[in-house]
Formats: C-alpha cells, structure tokens, sequence
C-alpha cells in the first residue's frame, strides 16, 4: 500500500471516501427540507395551539337541537402548487439553500480533506486496536512458529514479522527497507509468513519457497524472488531455485509435500483470523505497519528502537 497523501479535491470527491464524505451533506440537505415540508407554518401552529372561543348563549341553544345531517363534500387533491407551498420552504428558498451547501463544499474543499483525515485517523485507530487484542489472541503462532522461515538472528531480541505475496508489487519494494534492516541490525528475528493470495502463480511460487526451506536455501530464494521481474509462477520460481542449485527433482517433490500445503493453509487462516487482508503487512513486537509506506525504513527502525526499548508485552 502506498503512503497516505492528501487528494485534490476532485480526486477526493470522485474516489469512495470522497462520495462517503459528501453523503451527510446531502443527508443533511433533504432532512432539512424534509422537516420545513412537514412543519406546519408558525401561523398554523399558533392557530392550533390557542383555545377555542366560548360559545355565545344563542349558539348553545341551537347546539342542544339536533343537527341536520352533514352533506358529504366532495374532497379535492391539494393542486401541485399548494403542495410545494405549504412548508416553510419556496421553491425558492430550497434552491438558495442548495446553492448555499454547494457553495460552502466548493469555496471550502479542505473541509473535505480535514474530514477525510480525520476519518483515516479514526479508522487507523480502530484497526490498530483491533490488531493489539489479535496479536495478543496468536501470539504462538506469530512469535514462535513451528514451519515458518526465521531469518536474520533466530535468536534475535525483536521479532519483525511479514505476511507477503511474491506477485505483490509493494512486497518487492519492501523488500529492500527489510535486507536494509537486517544487515544494520544484527539482533533483529525475521518471521516471514507465506501469504499468496494474489494469483495461483503466487501459491505455486510459495510451494518452491518452503520446499528450497527444506534444502537450507529459503532466504537466498526468497531474496531471488523478490528482486527478478515479471510475474511469480512455478516456472520462473523453478528457474530461480535451479540457478542457485538447488536440487530440482527432490524440491518438485517437497512442493507436493503435506508440510508445505499445511504452512500455507496455517498462514492463510491466521490472516484471516487477524483481519490481514492485504500484503505487504508488517508486525514488530506488538506493533503494526500495514502496507509499504515511502518511509517504511524509518518506521521499521522506530519500531524495533521501541519495543527493544518498552519491551513486548505478548512476544
């Protein structure tokens, strides 16, 4: 995922976030005139609200003779006219406002921007809640995996886990801010967890990654991998696998195996689990980095510096 940045203004309203924004002000446009059409007029109300005259002696009279019988009148629908004047709104009026909630949206776009950050910083807020008690929840299976690749110092003091996809764009780009890390920090514990979730070139990409594993030649693979172009499929995972000599027959037999099916399928259920729906996604210690933002480095390193610093509370 790349970084946030703040959207022009058109590109804000035509994305979802900015239809989603603009929605309460149109909300709020049609409840208004929807209450000035059934509020009656204040002359109406106060006409309702005042007491009936007393009746005069004459007219008590004639009230206890019995009363003719009423003649139905006939009833006539409210003409189109009637009914639009009726409420406190013209048709006029409803227009001016219009114009003025037009007017206020375009004269003051960053409103739009304000509200969409603020919206971004509330759903972040949320996500990372949730993530703290799902970190909490799988703790054992994301800091001590039984088949999950450990690279860098197994030994490390600070675990940095990633879930990716070797068909994942921003996983390559991560890639480098990862290798950066590691060979600066020489304490760092590596977990990386198999995701393919982008193409069936993906899956077939992890069964050689996790079968090269077996041969003592996962990171070497993995680096491979994330550094050649094109699209990742078994063919050119093959081609990367040979090229560092594995053994080729005895990895096409691994990749079969039920331990590399089951590492895949173990990580793709604690992604869900998790609420992981995208790669790149980063966990050190008990924090996150969803995606590959432009200071991803920085951030990782923040990271590490913390939890080495305030402890992990659930590592």
């Amino acid at each position: 995922m790349p970084a946030k940045s703040l959207a022009s203004p058109p590109a804000t309203l035509a994305s979802r976030k900015g239809v989603a924004l603009l929605a309460p002000a149109i909300l709020l446009l049609g409840a208004t005139l929807a209450v000035g059409q059934s509020t009656p007029p204040p002359a109406q109300v106060a006409q309702a609200a005042a007491p009936a005259p007393a009746p005069a002696p004459a007219q008590v009279a004639q009230a206890a003779a019995p009363a003719p019988a009423p003649v139905p009148a006939a009833s006539t629908p409210p003409t189109p006219a009637a009914a639009e004047t009726s409420g406190p709104f013209t048709p006029a009026q409803r227009k001016e406002i219009e114009a003025i909630i037009k007017d206020i949206l375009v004269n003051n776009p960053e409103v739009l921007l304000e509200a969409q950050n603020a919206l971004e910083a509330k759903m972040d807020k949320i996500q990372a809640d949730r993530m703290a008690v799902a970190i909490k929840e799988h703790a054992g299976e994301l800091f001590r995996p039984a088949a999950s690749p450990v690279v860098g110092n197994v030994k490390g003091d600070v675990p940095v886990i990633e879930f990716f996809d070797y068909n994942c764009g921003y996983c390559k780009k991560a890639f480098t801010d990862l290798a950066k890390l590691m060979d600066k920090d020489k304490k760092v514990r590596v977990i990386l967890k198999e995701l393919p979730i982008l193409a069936k070139g993906s899956e077939e990409a992890s069964r050689v990654a996790l079968a090269a594993k077996m041969q003592g030649k996962y990171w070497e693979f993995h680096r491979a991998m994330l550094e050649s172009q094109g699209q990742a499929n078994e063919a050119s995972a093959l081609r990367v696998a040979e090229k560092l000599g594995l053994d080729i027959p005895r990895l096409k037999k691994d990749m079969a195996s039920a331990e590399v099916k089951k590492e895949i399928d173990e990580t793709r259920q604690l992604a869900t689990k998790m609420g992981i729906q995208g790669t790149p996604h980063f966990i050190v210690g008990d924090r996150i980095i969803p995606g590959a933002p432009e200071n991803l480095a920085e951030l990782l390193g923040k990271h590490v510096d913390d939890v080495r610093k305030d402890g992990c509370k659930v590592c």
